[in-house]
């Protein structure tokens, strides 16, 4: 019985009769113990109705005195009674020190009104009692720790019940379902505005450090994270707070990001998730294979126009580069690295031939010989457009 030594002969009997005779006193007992409790915490009397907890706390102490008596071998009662209290008190949400504390000032009582009934009568009694002191405690903490770990079983198990909850609410969100309250419930169990400034993140991989992937906001800078963890991508909806806008994602992304990743724009309630994780995505399809950083969708509209309709880029660049991709790999890559250079550097030959190490002239050959082989002019708006927009097409191809 985990503690409990060997009982025989006197002893035994006068430990009996002690313990009968607490139970003919077990309900002003019962009530006693229930006055201690509300008085050590109000929160006791405000998990259940006062009958309910007096028959749960009669129940307990009667199986913990019978328990005290009984014979070495017999069931234990007592464990399978905390095992069940340590459940039922986690599903009601009654904080752990509360249950232990309980179970500690029931022993108390027990042991007190035991020593009490004692005092003034033959000394063996008092003295059998004080050989079982170790066997009584031993009892009063086997009933505690197998509260504790029921409850503490029951406490992960609800919490990944409401994890799960949680993750399909969200889910359904970012999928775009149109279901009656849904954003409501996502935001009562999130404990986030249903209607606010939200954006959502897309990264191609799981890529940064230090995230908690369950479905609970996770603090940065002011923002409020939700990470789901998705077969090819995580999917972050990212709460702002007042007067933050995107730069603060992307200031928070920065450094624990290797990329690649796409941020949606800002929608203004949990009800438009779907749009925004589809408009974080079609972002991310905007970053080349080999890209490290997490872009805005709104700073990058025309490439995005580009990866949307993937049969349209691919005849825009047989169109445009035909020519140009029937060279030599090098030579075309050279041609084409210098089109971005001189596009990054705002139409500046003096900067990209900075950034190329070459000669301005050099820059200006290469774009002139770029212009024979697609038969458009940089110096054409509209040309130069094309000319952009089949780079990126180009480059996004993974050619």
């Amino acid at each position: 019985m985990g503690g409990r030594r060997s009982r025989t002969g006197h002893d035994w009997k006068l430990l009996g009769e002690s313990c009968a005779a607490l139970l003919e006193r077990l309900p002003e007992l019962v009530d006693e113990h229930l006055r201690q409790l509300t008085e050590y915490s109000p929160v006791y009397g405000q998990v259940l109705p006062h009958d309910q907890q007096w028959r749960e706390a009669e129940a307990a102490m009667r199986i913990g005195i019978q328990t005290i008596s009984a014979p070495r071998d017999s069931p234990r009662r007592d464990l399978e009674y905390a095992e069940e209290a340590g459940r039922h008190r986690a599903q009601q949400g009654l904080p752990l020190e509360l249950l232990v504390h309980a179970y500690r000032a029931a022993g108390y009582l027990v042991w007190d009104e035991l020593m009490e009934g004692a005092v003034g009568r033959e000394p063996e009694r008092l003295a059998a009692l004080m050989r079982s002191a170790t066997m009584v405690w031993s009892a009063v903490d086997a009933q505690a720790a197998i509260a504790t770990e029921s409850y503490l079983a029951t406490e992960m198990e609800l919490r990944r019940r409401t994890d799960e909850q949680l993750q399909a609410l969200l889910d359904a969100l970012l999928e775009g379902q149109v279901t009656p309250g849904l954003a409501a419930r996502a935001a009562a169990g999130l404990d986030l505005p249903e209607r606010g400034p939200y954006a959502v993140v897309v990264l191609r991989a799981e890529r940064h450090d230090g995230r908690d992937t369950s479905p609970r906001p996770v603090l940065g800078a002011g923002l409020r994270f939700i990470w789901r963890m998705r077969a090819d991508c995580e999917v972050g909806v990212v709460a702002l707070g007042p007067g933050q806008g995107l730069d603060a994602v992307v200031r928070v992304l920065d450094g624990r990001c290797q990329g690649p990743g796409g941020i949606s724009p800002v929608v203004a309630g949990l009800a438009e998730l779907g749009r925004a994780r589809r408009l974080a995505e079609l972002a991310l399809r905007t970053c080349a294979p080999d890209a490290r950083d997490v872009v805005r969708l709104d700073q990058r509209m025309p490439t995005a126009l580009v990866v949307s309709q993937p049969e349209l880029a691919g005849r825009l660049v047989a169109d445009v580069f035909g020519a140009l991709l029937a060279l030599e790999p090098g030579d075309r890559a050279v041609l084409l690295e210098t089109l971005e250079v001189w596009l990054a550097c705002e139409g500046s030959a003096g900067r990209a031939a900075g950034r190329l190490y070459c000669h301005r002239n050099t820059v200006f050959n290469r774009l002139r010989r770029l212009e024979q082989l697609t038969s458009r002019s940089l110096a054409r708006p509209r040309d130069l457009i094309e000319m952009t927009l089949a780079l990126d097409a180009y480059r996004l191809s993974g050619v």
